[in-house]
């Protein structure tokens, strides 16, 4: 009589994917800028790489000066078309290109401190849970200018952790305010971390989606997803990680890693 042999549960390959455009509003070619020794472009690529769970992590790039940094430190690095609307869809351009991939983490290339436990934890979310096509992160707000500040994006979810909606406005809205409300365990505000994890066939999707109204009118992509009725999980970090966006937010990780210029090892 044959015996049934229970599956082994296997663990999702899956792969970062960092979006580098060199034309930015704020900061013109901050992805290169290099007055720690390293361009950020490195730094962030460098965090990327102490996640655990990932096979690889590959730059995905419009521009030929940011593809020949990335080599020139021995990073990996694909060109993609300099046509493409937004990062996601230079992600899932890169993704299309990976067939043997479950599992695309989007990490934006102006996030040289972002956690490798956080990308571990965006890709654990999806691992656990099979029928799941996305999910992203989130960190308590405890400060109330920056819960005011539209460009802090907010994000309220279930108790399953499923985003219900993400917004530039306060969410929840409090009728009376209280400075107590920041305070509160567990947290009332939740500031969104933008850090995305795609099953790679979902994300192809996304990048065929027309714009939703709310994302149009948020500016926020990611309400595009839930407008389309599919959920987002959202895992929660006790710290947030800050976006390189103004030369004020450089000269500050200036001053707190003008040491780091080591060499890059592959």
């Amino acid at each position: 009589m044959a015996v049934a042999v229970p599956k082994l549960r296997v663990r999702a390959t899956s792969q970062i994917i960092i979006p580098a455009r060199l034309a930015s509003t704020r900061l013109p070619h901050k992805l290169l800028l290099r007055e720690t020794g390293k361009s950020l472009i490195q730094h962030t690529y460098e965090a990327a790489r102490r996640a655990t769970r990932p096979a690889g992590v590959c730059v995905a790039t419009d521009h030929a000066e940011i593809f020949d940094e990335v080599r020139s430190f021995g990073g990996e690095v694909q060109l993609t078309s300099p046509e493409a609307p937004s990062g996601t869809d230079r992600v899932a351009e890169v993704a299309r290109r990976m067939a043997d991939v479950d599992i695309i983490v989007n990490v934006q290339g102006d996030e040289p401190e972002i956690a490798g436990s956080s990308i571990d934890m965006a890709i654990r979310l999806l691992e656990e849970n099979p029928t799941a096509v996305m999910s992203t992160l989130a960190t308590p707000i405890r400060c109330r200018r920056q819960l005011k500040d539209p460009a802090c994006v907010k994000v309220v979810f279930d108790q399953q952790g499923r985003a219900l909606y993400f917004s530039r406005s306060v969410i929840p809205c409090p009728r009376h305010w209280d400075n107590a409300l920041l305070d509160c365990n567990p947290p009332l505000f939740y500031q969104h971390v933008g850090l995305y994890a795609y099953r790679r066939d979902f994300l192809l999707h996304l990048a065929s989606m027309p714009p939703s109204s709310l994302e149009q009118i948020e500016k926020l992509e990611q309400l595009r997803v839930l407008e389309a009725g599919y959920p987002i999980l959202v895992g929660v970090v006790d710290e947030p990680t800050f976006g390189i966006d103004t030369s004020d937010d450089y000269r500050a990780f200036v001053e707190k890693n003008s040491g780091t210029s080591a060499s890059f090892e592959p």
